[in-house]
């Protein structure tokens, strides 16, 4: 009799320990208040920016021509001939350019930067000037506004350009040489 007591009270408490786990709740709910707060910042920053780009535009009465990319040039010197061709992926860009801020003030000259060849969409160049030069032939001199999105955004480029400031780019393309192995 003892033994089957013993069986029966261990019975009961192992059957009365296999309750399935009752779920934690979360300890605080969390809403996309920071994701919305951050796209409405933005969507301000983009409209100021544009705002600014326009308006030098306007004062400016130069031919801009609005990129789907999202940034605005005119062409300084043009090469009119359907002989010169766009870089392609890999192609090796030889030029050089010129940063100003909005308000035409030299951020980096020619001197500072120096002429590069740069290997299309195979290196480092911030998105606007990749764009830029996917845009030019071979003699041509394009002036590009770009918004900070398109420049160095919200880290700058951790020396002379700042957080979210929009560029002016002088670029002049002197030489595209052909990837040889496209």
């Amino acid at each position: 009799m003892n033994k089957l007591l013993i069986f029966t009270l261990l019975l009961l408490i192992s059957l009365a320990s296999c309750k399935t786990p009752e779920a934690r709740r979360p300890v605080s709910v969390k809403t996309g208040s920071f994701i919305d707060v951050s796209v409405e910042r933005n969507k301000k920053l983009n409209a100021k920016e544009e705002a600014s780009i326009k308006k030098l535009m306007a004062q400016e009465k130069k031919d801009y021509i609005a990129s789907e990319s999202g940034f605005w040039y005119y062409y300084n010197i043009k090469v009119e001939t359907d002989s010169l061709k766009t870089p392609d992926f890999g192609d090796i860009v030889n030029f050089d350019y010129v940063v100003k801020a909005l308000n035409g003030s030299i951020i980096y000259s020619e001197e500072d930067i120096k002429a590069r060849s740069y290997a299309m969409d195979k290196e480092e160049l911030f998105t606007g000037l990749r764009e830029g030069l996917k845009l030019m032939k071979s003699g041509e001199t394009v002036t590009f506004l770009f918004p900070s999105q398109k420049a160095y955004g919200y880290y700058g480029d951790q020396n002379k350009i700042g957080t979210n400031i929009p560029l002016i780019c002088e670029v002049t393309v002197h030489s595209i040489t052909e990837n040889q192995s496209n």
